[in-house]
């Protein structure tokens, strides 16, 4: 997965419009987009297009509100057994326990796990390890800036750099970026992508669709990186066939085993999205 699209709970209009968006996931959010006032309102709405027999061609995921609000306990109950929901994003998560707590009540359903906090950015292994329905760690960067009183890119690459380490330690998939919440920044937003796939993140949380090509262009490997990729499975194949762990490519690079892992994920990555040559 590469692109995650959010979308208010607020605004059932939205919600067929960013499953044809092209999204590989569908964030309904009952959350931080939605106000006060409108919350009974869009858990409905949440419930009734995730309970359609025509629901979204894409996967639906429910960002409910944080454990110990006032809404939370009405969010996870209007989830319980409801088809169109492939898995829930719990925002706010600080410890072990939030993941216990929210498994007690939706044992079935895999829990996304949003970490906003200082606190929770120093538990992220244990978070990553809280039991088995944690699909995947994250960060959420805006509050995880104010709680930090940072600023710019800058500021936030150890917490950044601690939720990949989490993650990997973990056996989760790599984590996928925050939201980059100017729209109009497009130019911005790649940069920023390029930065965190450095870090080791693949993919990003997006809100608005005009975001999703450039999250798809940054992440997505490259026609050198498939090419070094294949080179690499194919040395160690070799390699293992004369009963070798280690394999040598023909530019003089020492790669071993625990390359594999790596270059199975860019191919992986680059069969979900094709590689566009230049035209000649």
């Amino acid at each position: 997965m590469l692109t995650a699209l959010f979308v208010p709970g607020d605004r059932p209009d939205r919600f067929d419009k960013a499953a044809a968006s092209g999204a590989d996931v569908v964030i309904i959010d009952l959350e931080d987009a939605v106000a006060p006032a409108h919350k009974d309102d869009a858990r409905a709405a949440a419930v009734e297009f995730c309970g359609r027999p025509d629901r979204a061609p894409v996967p639906v995921h429910v960002r409910v509100n944080a454990l110990g609000t006032a809404y939370a306990a009405a969010d996870l109950a209007a989830l319980s057994g409801l088809p169109g929901v492939a898995a829930v994003r719990l925002p706010k998560v600080e410890s072990p326990r939030d993941v216990a707590q929210l498994a007690a009540r939706l044992p079935d359903l895999p829990v996304h796990c949003l970490i906003e906090s200082a606190l929770g950015v120093e538990r992220a292994y244990d978070i990553a390890t809280a039991g088995p329905t944690v699909a995947s760690i994250g960060l959420g960067e805006a509050d995880l800036r104010s709680d930090l009183g940072v600023n710019g890119e800058a500021g936030l690459g150890y917490a950044r750099s601690r939720v990949v380490v989490a993650a990997g330690a973990a056996g989760l998939p790599p984590p996928a970026m925050s939201v980059y919440p100017d729209i109009a920044d497009l130019d911005g937003l790649a940069e920023s992508c390029r930065v965190g796939r450095t870090l080791g993140f693949v993919g990003r949380h997006a809100i608005h669709p005009r975001q999703l090509p450039v999250i798809v262009a940054v992440f997505r490997p490259t026609a050198d990186e498939v090419s070094r990729a294949r080179a690499v499975l194919a040395a160690l194949a070799g390699a293992e066939a004369a009963a070798s762990g280690t394999a040598v490519l023909a530019d003089g690079r020492f790669v071993d085993r625990a390359m594999s892992v790596g270059a199975q994920r860019v191919l992986d990555l680059a069969a979900r999205y094709p590689v566009r040559r230049p035209r000649s």
